[in-house]
């Protein structure tokens, strides 16, 4: 007698082929959370090592925060043309030597400064208003925001921590697009690398963090009584200390830029240019991972945000906030301030994803470094 070949049938091919989708389909979801929350938890440990280089920093410069600025411009009402011509050649921006020697950065020259430096009067003025100051205000295209908060990979701040401008520490895991430009740089050890396209020699990536820049700005730039242009009084530039902090374990240093938690969609459509990202605050349930100023870091958002600025908008209400202004007309009840030359949607607002959103946030916070931008009891 013939022996009956031994095999599995249709339908017991079919019952494994199922139970194997099955668990597919019950772990990926586990897998995909549990690398989103590595990912998250790198983005936490390259902000706990730039608390630590700010610190550092600090211990350095008589507790000052990074600059990108001269502290006495405001005697020539932020103008940089008339400070290098009339008090001194200002620090340059430097992004440091790339793989042939040469020096790059954002120079700010004229004046007294060397006559080598490539560019014109127009060019110099713009580039200090978008790079070097700590929050563009000014210039000709307010929604151009950009300023010294986004440029923490500078050389002056960098060698705090590895003296490359593209360190993989200052990209987020999960900031795909900025971090897909710069990761073919991060390999070289050279300070800065220049791009081997000749057309994209100028170009530069944008760090996945940044400063709070109304904390760099003296704090009546952005008082309660009103925000203050800070062409209009000689201490706006100087870069405040950090024992000016009132409330450390509240206030906001550094933040991931774009919004990584919770992204609802891929890119803003309203963006132009090769990082169509959403900003942080451009999405309720946005929660950007934090350094605050006492060094912890934590996951606080876009929500949390806006309630702690409604129940300060009740208290100050409460207890007479405005009757300390000379004017109620501008008093700012919140945690953040709606009176400055971005108006009241405040930073990149018009923009945002939703229209929840409300919040400018770690931008623009109320009395700068001396306010907060969360309450203690949530």
């Amino acid at each position: 007698m013939s022996r009956r070949a031994q095999g599995f049938t249709i339908v017991e091919l079919l019952v494994v082929v199922s139970i194997i989708a099955l668990l597919i389909a019950i772990l990926l979801p586990a897998i995909g959370k549990a690398r989103d929350a590595a990912r998250q938890t790198q983005s936490a440990g390259n902000l706990r090592n730039l608390a630590i280089a700010n610190d550092t920093y600090a211990a350095d410069w008589a507790d000052r925060q990074f600059t990108g600025c001269p502290d006495d411009i405001g005697l020539v009402g932020g103008d940089p043309i008339r400070y290098n011509a009339e008090v001194g050649c200002m620090g340059q921006l430097l992004a440091g030597y790339d793989q042939n020697g040469a020096l790059f950065g954002a120079w700010c020259g004229g004046g007294m400064c060397p006559s080598d430096l490539a560019g014109d009067s127009l060019t110099w003025s713009l580039t200090f208003h978008l790079l070097y100051q700590p929050l563009s205000y000014n210039v000709p295209n307010p929604p151009l925001i950009f300023g010294g908060f986004r440029t923490p990979n500078n050389k002056s701040f960098n060698s705090y921590v590895g003296n490359r401008f593209y360190d993989p520490i200052f990209w987020a895991p999960k900031d795909v697009i900025p971090l897909r430009l710069a990761e073919p740089f991060f390999e070289h050890p050279e300070e800065f690398r220049v791009p081997e396209n000749e057309a994209e020699v100028g170009r530069i990536i944008w760090s996945s963090y940044v400063w709070s820049p109304s904390a760099m700005f003296h704090p009546d730039v952005h008082s309660h009584c009103g925000w203050r242009n800070p062409k209009t009084f000689p201490g706006a530039y100087r870069s405040p200390s950090v024992g000016q902090c009132r409330f450390p374990d509240i206030k906001t240093r550094m933040l991931e830029h774009h919004w990584l938690q919770h992204v609802e969609s891929e890119a803003n459509p309203l963006f132009e240019g090769e990082d169509p990202s959403w900003m942080f605050n451009q999405g309720y349930n946005s929660a950007p991972v934090t350094a605050f100023f006492d060094g912890h870091v934590a996951v606080k958002g876009v929500r949390e945000a806006m309630d702690a600025d409604a129940r300060a908008r009740n208290l100050h209400q409460q207890n007479n906030l405005c009757n300390e202004c000379s004017t109620l007309t501008n008093c700012q009840l919140g945690l953040w301030n709606r009176d400055t030359q971005y108006g009241a949607n405040g930073y990149y607002g018009d923009y945002s994803y939703d229209t929840l959103v409300d919040t400018s946030y770690h931008v623009l916070t109320t009395n700068g470094i001396a306010g907060r931008d969360f309450l203690g009891n949530e």
